[in-house]
C-alpha cells in the first residue's frame, strides 16, 4: 500500500512542477511581448516628436500594438482560464461572441465620429463653424429704432 501511495506522490510532484514550467514559459513570453509592445509605443512617441511625422508607419506600428495586444489575450486566456486545454467546440462558442465586441467597438467609433461631424454643421445644412463669418452689428444709438 506504501508503494502505491508513494508512486501517487511522485506523480503529483512531477505535475506540480510540470504547471510551475508552464507558469514560468507563459510569464517569459507575456514580459517579452510586453516589452515589445513598450518599445513600439516609445517609437510611436518618438516619431510624433518630429516635426513631419509619418501618420503611415504610426498607422502600422498602432496595428501590430493592437495585434501583439490580442495575442497576448488569447495566450492568457488559453493558459491562466485553461480554454487551450479544451474542446474546439468550447472554446468557438465562447471565442466567436468575444469577436463581436471588436465590431462593436469599431460600430461604436464610427457612429460617434459620424455624429460628431453632423452636430458641427447642423446635419449639413451650414458649413463649418469655422468657415463662417461673422458681421459685427452695428451699435444702435439710444432713441433710434431698429
Amino acid at each position: 500500500m506504501s508503494a502505491v501511495t508513494t508512486s501517487h506522490a511522485i506523480d503529483n510532484d512531477e505535475h506540480s512542477k510540470a504547471q510551475v514550467k508552464r507558469i514560468w514559459k507563459a510569464f517569459w513570453i507575456l514580459l517579452i511581448l510586453t516589452i515589445i509592445e513598450l518599445g513600439l509605443g516609445l517609437t510611436i512617441y518618438n516619431i510624433d516628436l518630429n516635426p513631419n511625422p509619418s501618420e503611415g508607419l504610426v498607422l502600422g506600428l498602432k496595428g501590430l500594438i493592437c495585434i501583439l495586444t490580442l495575442a497576448k489575450a488569447f495566450y492568457i486566456i488559453s493558459i491562466f482560464m485553461h480554454l487551450g486545454d479544451e474542446v474546439r467546440n468550447l472554446v468557438m462558442s465562447l471565442g466567436i461572441p468575444a469577436l463581436s465586441f471588436i465590431w462593436f467597438i469599431f460600430a461604436f467609433i464610427y457612429d460617434g465620429n459620424s455624429f460628431k461631424n453632423l452636430r458641427n454643421t447642423d446635419a449639413g445644412s451650414r458649413p463649418y463653424i469655422e468657415n463662417v463669418q461673422h458681421h459685427p452689428v452695428p451699435a444702435t444709438k439710444p432713441g433710434e429704432k431698429d
